[in-house]
């Protein structure tokens, strides 16, 4: 089992900046593979931005390239979303998600199916 608990969601300011964090506990975080997903209401749940395991590859959402980077600290548990430059379009439930380990990162990191443990979420609301 792995428990992801997200934070730092809020209200912001159209311009404004959030960082999003989320804590792994349960299977061993530094083999796991992150990302990141939204959901808008009546919308389906979107990718945003994912890491391999070693930190050394990330990938974003067209929508969010150039104003959001994802990181990870492998000592804290931790993956992080900055998120800059914010627009009300950004407005969603943000929740962290561990990919299975059936899956290649490279060809599916985009894929709500190849993940195997979702946080509950996180609201982030950008006012205009």
């Amino acid at each position: 089992q792995v428990q992801l608990v997200e934070s730092g969601g809020g209200l912001v300011q159209a311009g404004g900046s959030l960082r999003l964090s989320c804590t792994a506990s349960g299977r061993t975080f530094s083999s796991s593979s992150m990302a990141w997903f939204r959901q808008a209401p009546g919308e389906a749940r979107d990718f945003v931005a994912a890491i391999h395991w070693s930190g050394g590859s990330t990938y974003y959402a067209d929508s969010v390239k150039g104003r959001f980077t994802v990181s990870r600290d492998n000592a804290k548990n931790t993956v992080y979303v900055q998120m800059n430059s914010l627009k009300p379009e950004d407005t969603a439930v943000y929740s962290c998600a561990a990919m299975s380990r059936s899956f290649n990162f490279y060809s599916n990191y985009a894929r709500r199916g190849a993940y195997d443990y979702w946080g509950q979420g996180t609201q982030v609301t950008v006012s205009s």
